[in-house]
């Protein structure tokens, strides 16, 4: 739990794809007590469910209607939180690299990110929760009490995403899964709604080259100073 007599604050990290935000928002919520809801995967679930359904990513309506008979919710696992779609436990699914690329194109439709919008807020209202994705800090809570932009450089990035894409047999090179990060940040970067943007009163982390405990102890110190 978080330090006696602090406050449960509403935490965002936000950063482009590959800079460690689940990992560090995972463990860092272990740390604090805090829940950890993970925004990113709640776009995936999403994806998973509408191309299982084989729809058409710019068809609103269908997308609209799909949302509506959605439940997405986080389990806690052994320590781990697993994504639960209509009651289906969508962990690994929702981390193949079509699923990202898709992902992408359905963050894109505004009947999807309102859904969620309103959903990660309901989720989050209560504190004690660190929220992770693209915009957590400039449009689902704009008003957040700590807001970090976590980054490393896109070879970084593309070194541990093929690395783990390695650990689950995916036979995918190196360069181009460095190809397909930096297709993700365009895309992410020039979208029409709620573009990948950094929020003016961020607290800027650099991952490249720092251990996980480095990045972790960094991030636990601002919200542990801000809970008093």
């Amino acid at each position: 739990m978080s330090g006696a007599g602090g406050r449960r604050l509403i935490v965002a990290i936000d950063g482009p794809s590959g800079a460690g935000k689940s990992t560090i928002t995972r463990l860092l919520a272990d740390r604090l007590g805090y829940v950890h809801i993970d925004t990113g995967a709640m776009f995936r679930a999403v994806a998973l469910v509408a191309q299982r359904a084989g729809l058409d990513v710019a068809d609103d309506q269908a997308l609209a209607r799909l949302c509506r008979g959605m439940e997405i919710a986080f389990v806690r696992d052994n320590g781990c939180c697993r994504v639960v779609a209509n009651g289906e436990d969508v962990t690994d699914a929702i981390r193949t690299p079509e699923i990202s690329l898709l992902t992408s194109a359905i963050s894109t439709r505004r009947v999807v990110r309102d859904f969620l919008l309103t959903l990660q807020r309901r989720m989050g209202s209560e504190g004690g929760v660190i929220l992770e994705g693209r915009d957590i800090g400039t449009v689902v809570f704009p008003d957040a009490d700590v807001k970090f932009f976590l980054s490393a450089s896109v070879e970084e990035r593309g070194r541990r995403r093929w690395l783990e894409l390695k650990a689950k047999g995916e036979d995918v090179s190196l360069e181009e899964t460095i190809g397909a990060v930096a297709l993700r940040d365009e895309q992410d970067s020039a979208r029409e709604h709620a573009p990948l943007r950094r929020a003016d009163d961020a607290v800027d982390v650099d991952s490249t080259g720092l251990s996980v405990n480095e990045v972790l102890s960094l991030m636990e110190g601002v919200v542990r100073e801000r809970e008093h």
